[in-house]
């Protein structure tokens, strides 16, 4: 197949090109749809990519996939997965465009959180709950002897 073009995004703006040679696919019986014709053939596509030596990454994207990707990578190697069509050919263009958008936002900068402060109107409507829950259980309790 032809090299992956991953789109651009935050932390890849001119997108990112994956040559084909460094990508390894295993082919294998799928499990899923297809009937008594899916054992015949090795529908099931694992699409490797070894994050560690890919040329497609600069050193801050390679750090940054490989630290947010580090559950899903086996050393540094990222292994997707695709089974759920009968077509072999489907299956690796599935498998090649989660690739290509895992990859895109494992590359993304983290989104920087600006504190602010609550609305009138949120500290308002929590006032007011407090108020009601606080008037639920007071009566709830046993009544004064008066």
């Amino acid at each position: 197949m032809d090299d992956l073009h991953v789109p651009p995004g935050p932390g890849a703006p001119r997108g990112l090109r994956v040559p084909a040679g460094e990508l390894v696919e295993q082919f294998s019986r799928a499990s899923g749809p297809g009937g008594q014709s899916v054992n015949t053939a090795d529908s099931r596509v694992q699409l490797s990519l070894d994050l560690g030596t890919t040329t497609a990454l600069s050193e801050v994207q390679r750090e940054r996939a490989i630290d947010r990707l580090s559950e899903r990578i086996s050393g540094t190697v990222l292994t997707i997965s695709a089974s759920e069509h009968r077509s072999q050919w489907r299956n690796r263009t599935a498998a090649r465009q989660r690739l290509a958008a895992v990859l895109r936002d494992a590359v993304a900068p983290p989104v920087v959180r600006r504190l602010s402060l609550p609305t009138s109107g949120s500290r308002r409507r929590r006032l007011e709950g407090k108020r009601l829950r606080s008037e639920t259980k007071r009566n709830r309790r046993r009544p004064r002897p008066e």
